[in-house]
């Protein structure tokens, strides 16, 4: 599932790219499924930027209430709406610089957007599942998700960059979760620093 899934491939491009951006917007914070739903809900009031642009704030808010910071969500979808529509000729910006001037997208979002999109592999997007994830395993030793990118960056080879945040995403959301990470049931608690610790402490209780 995921941002990866969220957009209508049969639509124009044009539209794919804009659901796209959409979806990743709607999945900062917010589980897969809640993201789904969102997403299932505006594409039918038909999710195009004309048409987000015509609904009101509050009618947006209301499609998207389930997904986390659903009021700030409306506000950044509406504004970067209204950008792409009067500044980039109703289309999504097919480059990191002009992406990261819509409200609410930042590096990790905007490479997302290109990677899914426009399938252009610009960076790896790090999120907070990934970068927890990366640290868990000591593959990087780093405070921010943004320190994550570049450190993973440096460490993985460009051509398996597009892999990371879809594989690493779902896991974070269910099994190496931020409180109580399910270690018991990871296939890599044998190998993971974070897994040998936790079973070793529950094998002593």
């Amino acid at each position: 599932m995921g941002a990866h899934c969220c957009a209508d491939a049969t639509q124009s491009e044009r539209i794919y790219q804009y659901q796209t951006l959409i979806a990743c917007m709607l999945s900062s914070q917010t589980k897969d499924a809640v993201t789904a739903a969102a997403m299932d809900a505006l594409k039918q009031r038909g999710l195009t930027p004309e048409n987000i642009s015509k609904m009101p704030e509050d009618e947006l808010d209301s499609l998207i209430s389930k997904v986390g910071f659903h009021k700030t969500k409306a506000k950044h979808i509406k504004q970067a709406t209204e950008m792409i529509l009067n500044k980039f000729g109703g289309k999504v910006p097919d480059n990191i610089e002009d992406l990261v001037t819509l409200p609410g997208v930042g590096p990790k979002m905007g490479n997302l957007v290109l990677q899914i999109g426009f399938k252009r592999i610009n960076g790896i997007a790090v999120d907070l599942h990934v970068h927890r994830i990366a640290n868990r395993l000591q593959w990087v030793k780093t405070k921010t998700p943004e320190e994550t990118r570049i450190k993973l960056q440096e460490l993985i080879p460009k051509r398996l960059w597009a892999e990371v945040n879809h594989l690493l995403v779902g896991f974070g959301q269910t099994v190496c979760v931020a409180a109580g990470p399910g270690c018991g049931t990871c296939g890599a608690n044998t190998w993971c620093p974070v897994g040998k610790a936790n079973l070793a402490k529950s094998n002593k209780t």
